[in-house]
Order: structure tokens, then C-alpha cells, then sequence
């Protein structure tokens, strides 16, 4: 592949332009969007406009502000419901992963008798993991024994007839990633979701990793719940507030964990003491919300509304297989191992290479303008987003790391992580 295959793809692109509504470096190849998402001039004026709301009104900023902040979460979820395949009613921005974890954890997990056990998998972002083992003690089980991690067999990668022959009768719930963190790859959630509900297995998965990079179909698919974070492919900003999806055969289910904005909007202010719960998924949120950290969601969703998911992820699949056929031809010499799934309907959208050097070659890419992304023990993961990431990036990005590899750049810091990796 030459540098005029990869012009003319940009020149192609639908989506091109959306690059000029992000604060890109020009000196910088931005390839770690799938951590933290670039700003965008128009998640810059949804702030500030919050702001200027709280400037402006004060207290009256929650309902008579340009943003009203009391219907914030509830605008949000309507925004993010077309890029989930949900009902408007079915979504609410709210929380962390961690936090809307917890909370449907505590709603959806009731062990009795012999089904009393969580699937997860061995791959899981720890954090996951940890809410799961931290309810399986609150009910007095033990996840050594009620805890089941379906194992990879090849460390990076997951066999969705695994995870299927690990359901039975024992087991209540089941909690995956739609896309693995470390490898890229996309599982298949409508089979996987159809599998457990012949087991009468509650489904929930985390799409920390695909909400805003692909389609999904959560209702459709049956899905009882997900959960994700926003600042990521959504582009939210450091910290940006989370979401949650309960499929809509669950609305009106009181919350495990009950908190003042679970209540029905027209009852919040009657200061109750027995909550009427909201019969959507506002349900399910526990504190107020938190504004400075959802307004810039709102310029984000406007670029998405407007691209549309279909065309971000046609897009995003023909970036990481140019990146893919560009590491294959250019660096076949080299000691670098694609792990993540190479068919389109496998692959989410970052890309994972395995090095023995990988933290070392991460240091001195970023030496040289491209911003990649470490995961321990030897993985870059590499993501091209779609709005902000041309072909020609890509291009060069493989250049740059070509001329790392030829020279031993790398060879000039250590093989270890930084504080964040």
C-alpha cells in the first residue's frame, strides 16, 4: 500500500471532515481513543453553555437553564439509545461503570437455591470482576466456588462455545465485555444472549469498548442490561458520566440500590419517604447527577446524530484493516504478533499488537508524535477512531513505527509500564 492508495481513501471518506470538529495536534498521531476520546469544539460549548447556566440562573439552572440539568440524564439516554439498538426509555446517563454495575448487580442477581453462580471470563477489565466478587460476598458466597471465569486458550482471545458450555442450571447471571479490552475482539452478544436465556440466565454485558464504535442491537437482541463508560469512543471527557441500559420487559423493577433520582420525576420533590421508583430506566440511577461531567456528552452525541453509527463503523473497519494489511506488509520482518480478530464481524475498533519490547516501543512512539496505549504484560493496542483519524495517519503512524523497529529506538527506555499505561 503506497501513500496515494491511502489519499485517495481519505479522499473517499464520507466522514473526513469531522476531523476539524476535534482539538487535534497537527504534530500528533492520536491513537489511544479508545481510553480517552479527543474534545471536541462542540462537548466544549455544551460545557460551557452548563456554565453559563449556572452563571446565569443558579438554582433555577435545573429547570430553566438553555440545558435544563433535571432532564439532562434522561436527554442523554435518548441521544445514546440509537447507537445501542434501545428505546429511549431504556437508557439513562448516569454513574460509572463501576457504580451502574453495582446497582444491576444488586437488581438482577438473586440467587436461590443451586442458582446461585456469575459467569464472567478470565479476560474481564479488572474493575468488572471486582464489583461481581464484591456482591457474591454481600449475599454470603464465596467466588471461588460461585464465580466462574471462562479461560482463554490463547490469552487474548475468547470462544463463545466456551462461554456456552459453561451455562447450566447453577447459573443466574451472566456479565461479558461486548469487546475484550486487551484484544479487540467483538463477541457475539446475540448468541451468546439467546444461549443463556434458554438457561433462564440473566444477561448483562460491558461495552466500555464498542458503545460508539459499532452497531448494536440490545433490544432487539434481548440483552437484559449493559452497561458503559462515555469517554472513550463517545468522547466525553476525563471522568465523563456513564450509562445503563435495562431492556424495556424489566421497566418498572425497583432498584436494588434506591438513591434520590431513582424516584418518578413527579413525585422526587414530594420528599417521601417510601420511593415510587421511575417506570424507565431512570430508575436505576442513585445520586444527583453530575452536570459539569454530562454536558460535554451532549455536543458528542450532536457529531454522532449527525455521521451516524453505520458509516462511523464502516469507516472504523476499513482504518483498522489498513492499519492491519499496513503492519503485515511493512514490519513482517519484525517481531510483532497481531492478537485481535481479523474478520470484520469479530473486530471492534482498536487494534493489539503483542511485543516482547511493547512498553519500551510504546515510550518511544510517543517520543515521536503517536500517543498508543501499553497493557501489561506486552500488548499496544492501537485505535483508529473514525472521526478524528484519517487513513493517512495511519500510513504514517506504520512509518514511524517502522523507523523505531529499523533503528532500536526502543533500546533507549525501559520495558516497563508508566504510572498510567
Amino acid at each position: 500500500m503506497k501513500l496515494e492508495d491511502v489519499k485517495r481513501l481519505d479522499q473517499q471518506d464520507k466522514l473526513h471532515s469531522y476531523k476539524e470538529e476535534f482539538h487535534c495536534d497537527s504534530n500528533t498521531y492520536y491513537m489511544d481513543g479508545n481510553s480517552l476520546g479527543l474534545l471536541s469544539k462542540r462537548s466544549e460549548q455544551t460545557l460551557l453553555t452548563s456554565l453559563e447556566d449556572w452563571k446565569q440562573f443558579g438554582i433555577e439552572g435545573w429547570t430553566d437553564g438553555k440545558q435544563p440539568w433535571y432532564y439532562m440524564s434522561e436527554k442523554l439516554g435518548e441521544m445514546t439509545s440509537p447507537l445501542i439498538g434501545a428505546k429511549p426509555e431504556e437508557v439513562i446517563n448516569t454513574g460509572s461503570i463501576t457504580t451502574n454495575l453495582h446497582q444491576l448487580l444488586a437488581t438482577f442477581y438473586k440467587p436461590s437455591g443451586k442458582r446461585n453462580k456469575i459467569i464472567a471470563d478470565a479476560l474481564n477489565f479488572p474493575s468488572d470482576i471486582y464489583a461481581i466478587k464484591s456482591q457474591l460476598e454481600l449475599h454470603g458466597l464465596h467466588p471461588t466456588e460461585h464465580l466462574i471465569q471462562v479461560k482463554s486458550t490463547d490469552q487474548y482471545t475468547l470462544s463463545e462455545e466456551d462461554i456456552i458450555a459453561a451455562m447450566d442450571e447453577e447459573v443466574a447471571l451472566l456479565l461479558l465485555p461486548s469487546v475484550l479490552y486487551r484484544s479487540g475482539q467483538l463477541l457475539d452478544i446475540e448468541r451468546i444472549t439467546k444461549a443463556a436465556h434458554s438457561h433462564n440466565i440473566v444477561v448483562g454485558f460491558d461495552l466500555a469498548h464498542s458503545i460508539g464504535a459499532l452497531p448494536h442491537k440490545l433490544n432487539e437482541w434481548g440483552v437484559d442490561f449493559a452497561v458503559w463508560c462515555t469517554y472513550k469512543y463517545l468522547n466525553s471527557g476525563p471522568g465523563g458520566v456513564g450509562g445503563l441500559f435495562v431492556h424495556e420487559k424489566h421497566l418498572g423493577r425497583k432498584p436494588g440500590l434506591a438513591g434520590w433520582f431513582s424516584s418518578s420525576k413527579d413525585k422526587q420533590f414530594d420528599m417521601e419517604h417510601d420511593l415510587t421508583h421511575a417506570q424507565t430506566a431512570g430508575a436505576f440511577q442513585i445520586g444527583t447527577p453530575h452536570i459539569l461531567s454530562s454536558a460535554p456528552l451532549l455536543g458528542s452525541l450532536e457529531i454522532f446524530q449527525e455521521a451516524g453509527i453505520n458509516e462511523i463503523r464502516k469507516k472504523s473497519l476499513q482504518l483498522t484493516r489498513c492499519l492491519m494489511d499496513l503492519i503485515s506488509e511493512k514490519l513482517a520482518t519484525y517481531n510483532l504478533k497481531i492478537v485481535n480478530p481479523t474478520e470484520d464481524h469479530r473486530r471492534g475498533g482498536h487494534i493489539s499488537l503483542v511485543h516482547p519490547e511493547a512498553a519500551s516501543l510504546c515510550k518511544a512512539l510517543k517520543q515521536q508524535g503517536v500517543i498508543p496505549d501499553f497493557r501489561a504484560p506486552n500488548v499496544i493496542r492501537l485505535a483508529p477512531v473514525a472521526l478524528y483519524v484519517s487513513f493517512e495517519d495511519v500510513y504514517n503512524v506504520v512509518l514511524i513505527l517502522k523507523d523505531i523497529l529499523d533503528n532500536d529506538k526502543q533500546k533507549s527506555f525501559s520495558n516497563e509500564r508508566g504510572t498510567i499505561a
